[in-house]
């Protein structure tokens, strides 16, 4: 049996994901999470051999929750599950160690499959991303750069920005100012929308 724990914080997709693998008899639903931050507690209290997450999540996207399980050390392996076909998000979740990488328009053999290939060892990535992942640009953004641009896109303002993260006003605009300049847009709003429509965020 393959013990999966599913990150979703979309309530109905969450459900009936766990409705569908509990279908498979090799497969065992042993938790689920509405945010990475609360993904991250269980895989620690029950260490799935699975985590199948969703990227965009509250309090903890599903590549910080990747990442954050490679630098514990925890044995699980990271499948993400999402709407979005951007490759730049593609190549940050393998640099996260990702092991799967499936959109959630995939038949659901395909998953239950893909879930059997990764527990073994092996990868799963959507053949449609890896090619457009092979011809895409580089991502230019530093993680801070990328931190503070995500939190300039919801909306905060510099010295909101330096207080959540713990930096100095002045330094926060000097990241700001460092995207926006990487990505050669007019103000930070567009940096965000370059960035985000890039898959870097």
């Amino acid at each position: 049996m393959y013990r999966v724990l599913i990150a979703e914080d979309q309530t109905l997709v969450l459900g009936a994901l766990a409705a569908l693998l509990r279908l498979e008899p090799d497969l065992d639903v042993v938790g689920t999470a509405s945010n990475g931050k609360d993904a991250l507690a269980l895989c620690q209290q029950l260490t799935p051999d699975i985590v199948l997450t969703d990227v965009e999540m509250p309090q903890m996207t599903g590549l910080e929750l990747a990442a954050q399980l490679s630098e514990r050390g925890l044995p699980c392996k990271v499948m993400i599950l999402t709407t979005f076909a951007r490759s730049g998000y593609l190549r940050r979740a393998l640099s996260a160690g990702v092991r799967g990488y499936l959109l959630k328009d995939a038949p659901a053999d395909t998953l239950a499959a893909a879930i059997r290939q990764v527990a073994a060892g092996g990868r799963a990535i959507a053949p449609e991303l890896a090619l457009e992942s092979w011809n895409a640009g580089h991502d230019p953004l530093s993680d801070r750069e990328r931190q503070v641009l995500r939190l300039a896109g919801e909306g905060k303002t510099s010295s909101e920005i330096a207080r959540m993260v713990h930096l100095s006003d002045g330094t926060v605009r000097n990241y700001l100012s460092e995207a926006i300049s990487k990505l050669n847009a007019g103000n930070r709003i567009e940096a965000y929308r370059m960035a985000r429509e890039a898959g870097w965020l």
